[in-house]
């Protein structure tokens, strides 16, 4: 702990019938121990005084344990702490696996943040603690690309000046909060096993289901609009920026694991939604149509892009003569007084009609053409050698 400048991090609210065996437990393992009293009404204060060695904050009312993690890691920085371990205070946590974050973080060598996998299934879990993790773990995958077994443990293993320094939110949604913009930062997170006990008679939960469920859902309706409008686009834009734009085609197209069919199927389906009228929705749409279909994510995207500012004017221009030949035209298409968006408006319906016509059409002929290129390359590249 010493060596690798890390100290283990308490925030207590009305635990006091466990406060006292999780601080004992971890003594057994370090002095380094930063509690947070996050304005406790019952005998909490009583129970740290019995303890002066410890580094205690003191807090009047109470404020979320959000802000009670914020003001820890903020503490354990000004005493010159590298990482820190969180633990929760009612008991459901064993101070022995304090051990098996320590030895991960020696072996991984780098900066991780690490959450302690809880077996949900095991006997005395509630459901609604089961139910909630599920649900939790897909919105990380969504918003993160990541797969976690357990994003909601509050047993962890930070790295304190590699995660986000600034933090909008101060209750339970925190943890969530920390680790998406922590894994958006490249920060690698990953689950690491741990036990956990839950007794009905001695822990005391002050997660209000529909108080904190729906700050939860607010937060994660955010995090995945930043996600899928901002994140996503700037990790493409900065692997092609990384890699060059011949070596991302090469390496992420052309040599991805998929199959020639299933990748012209991917770059047919960026194309059609790319030119299709979905706009504001284009990324969402694609993202989850190829999660849906089991298609090249990459791919799809990469070819949604299909409709970026020099190619719009040629495919409102297109849409609208296509869609002539189906819908009678209410205004002048390219009148020289018009914009772009005034013609879409006097003709929508004829704008709409062939905005899905030329987006079919594109979408064959790209996922054609995209086939015979992709199949050629395959047939080229050199087969591995069987065993005789």
């Amino acid at each position: 702990m010493n060596q690798l400048k890390c100290c283990v991090i308490i925030p207590t609210y009305n635990n006091h019938k466990t406060l006292k065996g999780v601080i004992e437990g971890v003594l057994q393992y370090t002095n380094n121990i930063i509690v947070i009293n996050d304005g406790a009404t019952d005998s909490t204060s009583i129970i740290l005084s019995g303890y002066p060695e410890l580094e205690v904050i003191h807090l009047e009312h109470n404020r979320g344990k959000g802000n009670a993690l914020r003001l820890g890691f903020r503490k354990a920085l000004s005493l010159g702490y590298d990482h820190a371990i969180t633990i929760d205070s009612d008991g459901q946590h064993f101070p022995e696996d304090i051990p098996v974050f320590i030895e991960y973080l020696k072996e991984a060598g780098e900066a991780i943040l690490l959450i302690g996998s809880r077996n949900m299934q095991q006997e005395g879990v509630p459901k609604k603690s089961s139910f909630g993790n599920t649900f939790s773990n897909f919105w990380f995958w969504f918003e993160t690309g990541n797969k976690l077994d357990d994003t909601q443990s509050g047993y962890r293993l930070y790295p304190l000046h590699t995660i986000p320094t600034t933090f909008y939110t101060r209750k339970f949604e925190f943890e969530i909060e920390v680790i998406v913009r922590s894994a958006w930062k490249g920060v690698p997170v990953k689950n690491i096993g741990i036990q956990v006990w839950y007794d009905l008679k001695e822990r005391v939960s002050h997660f209000r289901p529909f108080k904190d469920f729906t700050r939860i859902s607010i937060l994660n309706t955010v995090l995945v609009f930043i996600s899928i409008f901002y994140i996503r686009p700037r990790d493409f834009f900065r692997k092609i920026k990384k890699k060059g734009f011949k070596k991302f085609f090469f390496e992420n197209i052309l040599e991805s694991g998929d199959s020639p069919s299933k990748k012209a199927l991917s770059i047919a389906l960026g194309i059609f939604i790319g030119i299709a009228p979905f706009w504001g929705f284009q990324t969402v749409l694609v993202l989850f149509l190829a999660y849906l279909l089991r298609l090249n994510k990459v791919i799809a995207f990469a070819f949604s892009n299909v409709s970026f500012p020099p190619f719009i004017p040629f495919i409102i221009y297109g849409s609208l003569q296509i869609g002539s030949f189906f819908v009678p035209r209410t205004a002048p298409v390219l009148e020289d007084t018009a914009s772009a968006m005034d013609m879409i408006r006097q003709n929508l319906l004829q704008y709409i009609t062939g905005s899905f016509i030329l987006a079919a059409v594109m979408s064959a002929l790209f996922g054609t053409v995209g086939y015979i290129i992709l199949a050629f390359f395959s047939s080229k590249s050199p087969k591995p050698l069987r065993n005789a």
